[in-house]
């Protein structure tokens, strides 16, 4: 019983088992290998929070509101164009109203929006 087991064992092969090294005497390990540096998890919930922003600013915010943060973070508008993100001097003199006022649009618009995403 003891010998098949020990015979088990030598098949497996670990993720973090050295396989091989370098020229410069650093192990390689198959983790090394498939290591892609992508954090799958990471991913998905920026992907999740992302969809839930783009809802939350359909959903939320009039249409100025709605005008003035995509522009101002670069945010797909409804018609789907992107645009660069723009300044709130650029946005003001866009819409022909005050840099203050874009400020305090934004200000009030980044408000309910951070409020819907701590329900």
């Amino acid at each position: 019983m003891y010998f098949r087991k020990i015979k088990h064992q030598l098949t497996e092969v670990y993720i973090n088992e050295p396989i091989e090294s370098d020229a410069e005497g650093n192990a390689l390990t198959i983790a090394d290998i498939f290591s892609s540096g992508v954090n799958v998890e990471e991913d998905v919930e920026l992907k999740i929070d992302s969809e839930k922003l783009y809802r939350f600013i359909d959903e939320e915010l009039d249409d100025r509101e709605r005008e003035i943060i995509c522009k101002r973070y670069g945010i797909p508008d409804k018609n789907g164009r992107v645009c660069q993100p723009l300044t709130q001097r650029e946005i003001a003199k866009q819409l022909g109203i005050s840099r203050s006022y874009i400020s305090r649009i934004e200000k009030k618009a980044l408000e309910k929006l951070r409020a819907r995403f701590g329900e």
